[in-house]
């Protein structure tokens, strides 16, 4: 069987705000629809990326801001985290798991600057979206085995 991850959704507030938000990281927008009876769907893309994200009206009953921990990849996170703050994210400064194994839920045992044994896996930094979502960037310069 072969399934692919084909969109995530998450809870906004405001449809417009988190729209212009992610079209400014240059996320690809892929879908603005809306129905007769009040049904609104945002798609968008992230740059270079399979999956999709979905926002919009009458799509979940999560609150706002309540999805924590999606995760963007990136060869060069440096890069990426000057990139996406020129384009108006809060990006975290360059961090890493005291434990040295993915991260703890929030800023727990989180350690200032990159890994300092991988180029791979073990460096992140972090943003929200307006309501609060929380987005990790992840350094992954080569995949382990089997992914």
């Amino acid at each position: 069987m072969d399934l692919k991850l084909e969109v995530v959704v998450i809870p906004v507030s405001d449809v417009d705000r988190s729209k212009a938000f992610y079209e400014a990281l240059d996320f690809r927008l892929d879908a603005d629809f809306r129905s007769e009876r009040g049904l609104r769907v945002v798609q968008a893309t992230p740059p270079g990326s399979a999956a999709s994200i979905i926002f919009g009206e009458k799509l979940t009953t999560a609150e706002p801001g309540s999805t924590q921990g999606l995760h963007l990849i990136t060869t060069d996170i440096a890069a990426a985290r000057a990139e996406l703050i020129e384009r108006g994210a809060e990006v975290s400064e360059l961090w890493h798991d005291a434990d040295g194994i993915f991260h703890w839920a929030g800023a727990e045992n989180r350690v200032a600057g990159p890994h300092p044994a991988t180029d791979s896996y073990g460096t992140y930094a972090s943003f929200a979206d307006p309501d609060g979502n929380g987005w990790v960037l992840q350094q992954i310069v080569t995949r382990a085995p089997g992914r």
